[in-house]
C-alpha cells in the first residue's frame, strides 16, 4: 500500500530483495523509492520486513527529542485506518515503537527482506483452533 498523499504518484508494488530510499515525494510526504528512479514510489503490504543499512532515523519534532531508533530492522505497517486524511504508513520496530514514515530522515537505505504471506480468502477463515466446538443434537 502506498499512503494516501502518494494516490497521485507513479507507484510499483515491493518485490523481494527491493533496495529502497526514503524519499520525500513532490505531494509533501515521505515514502520509499528505488535508488535509481526517485518519480516512482515504492508500496508495501502491511507485514513486509525491512532491513536498513544503519539506525533508523527520524527527524526531532523538539530539540530534544531522539533521533535514532537504534533499530536495523522494522515491519510495515498501516495505521489509524478508520481516520480520513492522515498519513497510515508506518514502521513498527522490535521493541514496539512505530514510527509514521513520514517522520523518518530522507535518504535511509533500506532492503525487502520478506513480503507478507497472502492466500485468498484466507482472512475469512476462521482457524481450527478458534472455531467453537460442535455440539450434538441427540
Amino acid at each position: 500500500m502506498c499512503d494516501y498523499s502518494l494516490h497521485n504518484v507513479r507507484t510499483r508494488p515491493a518485490e523481494v530483495g527491493d533496495k529502497l530510499i526514503t524519499h520525500s515525494f513532490p505531494t509533501g510526504t515521505r515514502g520509499f523509492c528505488a535508488p535509481e528512479d526517485g518519480n516512482v514510489a515504492v508500496c508495501l503490504l502491511p507485514g513486509t520486513e525491512l532491513s536498513f543499512t544503519g539506525d533508523v532515523r527520524r527527524q526531532p519534532m523538539w530539540p530534544w527529542s531522539k533521533r535514532a531508533i537504534k533499530h536495523r530492522t522494522a515491519i510495515f505497517r498501516q495505521i489509524n485506518k478508520a481516520v480520513r486524511n492522515t498519513h497510515h504508513d508506518a514502521l513498527e520496530f522490535p521493541d514496539g515503537t512505530i514510527v509514521l514514515l513520514t517522520f523518518l530522515e530522507e535518504c535511509q537505505h533500506a532492503t525487502v527482506l520478506q513480503l507478507p504471506v497472502t492466500h485468498q480468502g484466507e482472512s475469512t477463515r476462521v482457524p481450527e483452533a478458534k472455531r467453537a466446538p460442535l455440539v450434538s443434537s441427540s
